[in-house]
């Protein structure tokens, strides 16, 4: 069934540079660059800034009306110039915005012109270009957009080696660290691609950084071509537009494509492919946290069995979620996204057969209006999803679960764990006290045991 909108309210994504702009400050010594208006870049760092609580430069061309006449050229070489001197960065990361696009700048043509005109000039930074326009696609395909853009740019093939490529999708820090952690205990060398796990989740400085510490140094992407092989989590990212998947193509490096590992399956699945390419048995303390996370299943279980949730956001994160959730007893009577990939469906399909027998309702393209619609009918247990469901939320009545980006009305959002045994675990946790939580506030005795 199509349903037909002429206007969008309140938007269930985030545009596309934003997405770019997180994937770059994954990068060391990387300064996010927009080509197109000061307003873009001011938004994506307020926005960047109230979720991660870490100082996030972005410069910009500044385009204005004269440059959006007769184009932008020399605002970019000169904005480029000027971030060189003042930062002096090892890699600029170039995205684009809607106003640069729609006048059809050849911003490829001018950084070919910019970087010949600075040859004789030392120190002069890698640059990365993604094209990312804000009126199509989201942030999350801009955040690929700008990955492939750096693998394409900076991987080099030379001798195979026993690397590992990691390409994590859109998660949080907390993740990318956990991420880590698993690879360094299978004692496997690896390059996650982007890691902002310090530069957007750092401690403090002694003294000042114009760039924060930390990212994927760009040596290490170089040896990206290099690798035994490439995992790349993102249930509806295709091999054309992915990093991975380019690296395939230009040098064949075997691309594993998961799902996000969220939940006990999904989860058992990443570890028994790092099995598979480590040759080595799954660590013990990784045996550990299953059990605990079995154990937590079947303690939890009576709390939240025959629950319903709608679960919206990024379209990956709600495939694994859905996933997860059927796994623990919970019937998703709605998955939402904003995104338009139009594999979504399709993608929860491989995970969870028969979505019509369960009663589980997808919708792709939606915003927040569609969304509260389809919950005043379907009057679900509980909402899962980022912060900007929370006025639904509140005039529903119905309680939010925060998950994923963005989370702007608490604090530590980019510390939640989602991957894995462990970050299945906290969600689980969550759920469950959500659940006790609510019974509680609707008792009118108010029990203080539950």
């Amino acid at each position: 069934m199509k349903h037909a909108k002429t206007a969008t309210q309140n938007a269930c994504k985030l545009c596309n540079p934003l997405g770019a702009c997180l994937a770059f400050r994954g990068i060391e010594k990387c300064v996010p660059f927009l080509h197109g208006s000061q307003g873009c870049a001011t938004y994506i760092r307020r926005y960047l800034i109230s979720h991660y609580k870490e100082p996030i430069d972005i410069a910009s061309s500044n385009f204005n009306e004269e440059t959006a006449v007769f184009g932008g050229s020399h605002n970019l070489k000169l904005g480029l110039k000027n971030v060189t001197q003042q930062y002096m960065p090892e890699v600029i990361g170039i995205a684009t915005t809607c106003l640069s696009e729609t006048i059809g700048d050849d911003v490829k043509g001018i950084l070919r012109e910019y970087m010949k005109e600075s040859i004789s000039r030392t120190g002069e930074p890698i640059l990365i270009h993604a094209s990312t326009p804000s009126y199509q696609g989201s942030h999350i395909d801009g955040f690929h957009a700008a990955v492939r853009a750096a693998v394409e740019t900076l991987a080099e093939k030379g001798a195979p080696h026993n690397l590992v490529n990691l390409f994590p999708n859109m998660v949080s820090p907390a993740d990318l660290r956990y991420l880590q952690e698993i690879l360094d205990d299978f004692n496997l060398p690896s390059m996650i691609l982007p890691d902002y796990s310090k530069t957007l989740d750092g401690g403090p400085w002694a003294e000042y950084h114009r760039i924060p510490p930390g990212g994927t140094p760009a040596a290490a992407i170089a040896t990206s071509g290099s690798a035994i092989g490439s995992i790349e989590f993102g249930s509806t990212l295709e091999a054309a537009k992915s990093a991975a998947g380019w690296l395939e193509s230009k040098f064949g490096v075997p691309r594993y494509h998961l799902p996000l590992p969220i939940g006990i399956r999904e989860s058992d699945r990443f570890f028994g492919l790092l099995e598979a390419i480590s040759q080595k048995p799954r660590p013990e303390k990784y045996d550990d946290e299953r059990r605990r996370l079995v154990d937590a299943y079947s303690d939890g279980h009576k709390y939240v069995f025959d629950k319903t949730a709608i679960v919206y956001g990024e379209e990956d994160l709600v495939i694994s979620m859905t996933a997860f959730l059927q796994e623990i007893g919970i019937r998703p009577v709605l998955c939402a996204s904003g995104g338009k990939s139009g594999l979504m469906r399709k993608k929860l399909e491989a995970l969870v057969p028969d979505l019509d027998g369960e009663g589980i309702k997808v919708r792709d393209g939606v915003d927040f209006a569609d969304i509260e619609d389809e919950a005043a009918l379907l009057r679900p247990d509980f909402l899962i999803g980022n912060s900007k469901g929370y006025t639904m939320s509140r005039k529903s009545g119905i309680p939010l679960i925060r998950i994923g980006f963005p989370i702007h009305d608490r604090f530590g959002g980019q510390r939640h764990h989602h991957l894995g045994y462990r970050g299945t675990l906290e969600l689980f946790d969550r759920i469950v006290n959500t659940v006790i939580e609510t019974r509680q506030d609707d008792s009118e005795i108010g029990y203080t045991y539950m």
